[in-house]
């Protein structure tokens, strides 16, 4: 029995073939079912035109392993063969085939006639007429004219060029039947978590090659003993509650690296690369499947075929310019768990800030020449929109902080959009009162969280700024004063003296504001102060 969203992309698949002639994509996130719909799809298909052949592509044998043994389950009796040397199976013969694209691309006149073509993880194919894909693809468009290509992909993107339906390219069309917020109201998938991480990777003088960082130069930045020593403790202190922590790093030496490091902290940690040999593969990811092995490590290889349902912690410790490997990575944690509600995300990579929120991200086309918005940045006061050049706020009269290199800034934003938008309640250990400088002074508060799982929440108030910003911050300034009964009048020295050895409250409720927090209401025991 389908799902409501996953019947709809099977009408929608079926409406699009009575009105178009072109090459469909279907989009699902990661954990829609997708397999299910291609299973009901091919099944109809076949059941009402027995002479058509269906050839499902995709390139790793564990999808393949994966898509067909739920097609058994969907149709205990369907006409189904497997054609994958990574399986040791070669059966080209029946109505339906799941087959290795590396096993077959040189293998058309084997399929004989294909009717229908179905692709999984179909951003891999290239935009123009080369590849593995394409090629076969012209060769059984040569022997059966009116093929018809079916995508099935949860980035419909690619790096360097935008969305997989951008010209040049295959498919003319995306059909999208849900998105991952709805998948998550029904309660079909878990929510991903944010944390900030004081660890932040220095990328200066990592080279770039297609648009992607070089790896090599990528390794000598992130690959550091310091640096692997600080993320394994930052794991090891925000995810200690949790069970089941999934690691992506840079290379190979990286995830080893990785590895020890976390075991240094007495946490049971492997890791699995290209070249672990298959049996020993199998037996990690059971263990870790059952939860005898608490971390894993790995080095571009667990980001699709992989499915782990209890992930319940990501830590990215690998950067990438690409959007759908960052949706991929991160795709791993939306399983529905046994053993809490969400995924946590440890970002150390900067990812979010990089590709925005992962149910959104923000797909980067090619540059044009001319034309385009103008960059902009979020006063943090007023929250006006300034823009970057601009080092004083025009509204407020905020100094922004002189301009820093790129790639030391701290890098970390909400993962998912719901996060930024809504409201969260933290309980408070204690609150800690200074006079910060940028570039004028300002009064800082942190509030520092009673469970490890929140972050330090950080609160300015321009007191000394003058104008409007001033305004501002003694109006906020004023409702916890009132709440705390101290009277000092606006003299922002003597306010920082009284709060200095003032209580804490017990709890905040705030908000996440891109790289920012903001504080909506503070609650004391004896009363509150918004």
């Amino acid at each position: 029995m389908l799902r409501e969203y996953q019947q709809r992309a099977l009408d929608m698949l079926f409406e699009y073939f009575q009105n178009h002639e072109n090459h469909p994509c279907l989009v699902l996130p990661t954990g829609a079912g997708k397999s299910h719909i291609i299973a009901e799809f091919c099944k109809l298909v076949v059941m009402a035109y027995p002479d058509q052949r269906i050839l499902m592509l995709t390139h790793v044998k564990e999808l393949i392993e994966q898509n067909a043994e739920k097609m058994r389950q969907h149709w205990p009796d369907a006409p189904l063969g497997v054609y994958s040397a990574g399986l040791r199976q070669r059966d080209a013969g029946q109505s339906i085939t799941f087959a290795g694209i590396q096993s077959v691309a040189k293998k058309v006149d084997l399929l004989g006639l294909v009717d229908i073509v179905i692709i999984d993880e179909a951003h891999r194919i290239n935009h123009t007429a080369d590849g593995h894909y394409r090629r076969l693809i012209a060769q059984l468009t040569a022997k059966t004219p009116d093929l018809k290509v079916i995508g099935l992909t949860a980035t419909p993107y690619r790096l360097g060029h935008g969305y997989i339906t951008d010209a040049p390219a295959l498919f003319t069309d995306l059909l999208e039947p849900i998105g991952v917020m709805d998948l998550v109201k029904q309660g079909y998938l878990a929510p991903l978590r944010s944390l900030a991480t004081a660890t932040q990777f220095d990328l200066a003088g990592v080279k770039k090659k297609g648009g992607e960082y070089v790896e090599a130069d990528l390794d000598a930045a992130v690959n550091k003993e310091a640096l692997n020593k600080s993320v394994a403790e930052e794991i090891v202190e925000k995810a200690y509650q949790r069970q089941s922590w999934l690691v992506f790093c840079v290379g190979v030496s990286h995830a080893f690296a990785m590895r020890d490091a976390l075991r240094e902290k007495d946490v049971i940690a492997e890791t699995i690369v290209g070249t672990t040999p298959a049996k020993e593969r199998e037996e990690i990811i059971r263990a870790f499947k059952a939860g005898e092995i608490r971390a894993l490590t790995n080095a571009n290889v667990l980001t699709t075929g992989f499915d782990a349902p209890n992930v319940d912690v990501i830590a990215c410790c690998r950067p990438t310019l690409s959007t759908s490997l960052y949706v991929q990575m991160l795709g791993r944690g939306t399983r529905l768990k046994d053993n809490t509600d969400d995924c946590l995300v440890l970002d150390f990579a900067g990812l979010t800030y990089t590709h925005g929120f992962f149910d959104d991200p923000v797909v980067k086309r090619p540059k044009k020449t001319e034309g385009g918005e103008a960059p902009v940045k979020a006063c943090p006061v007023c929250h006006t929109l300034c823009h970057t050049a601009v080092r004083e706020c025009p509204k407020c009269g905020f100094k922004f902080p002189p301009p820093k290199p790129a790639d030391l800034e701290l890098k970390i934003a909400p993962v998912m959009s719901d996060e930024a938008a809504i409201n969260r309640e933290m309980k408070v250990a204690s609150w800690r009162w200074d006079i910060h400088n940028n570039g004028q002074d300002m009064l800082r508060v942190r509030y520092y969280p009673a469970s490890y799982t929140d972050p330090i929440v950080t609160e300015y108030f321009t007191v000394w700024h003058g104008g409007a910003a001033s305004y501002r911050a003694w109006e906020r300034l004023t409702k916890i004063l009132g709440a705390l009964g101290i009277s000092t009048g606006h003299n922002g020295d003597q306010v920082y003296e009284a709060l200095q050895i003032a209580p804490a409250p017990t709890s905040i409720t705030y908000r996440q504001e891109g790289r920012f927090f903001r504080v909506v209401d503070r609650q004391w025991a004896q009363g509150r102060a918004f």
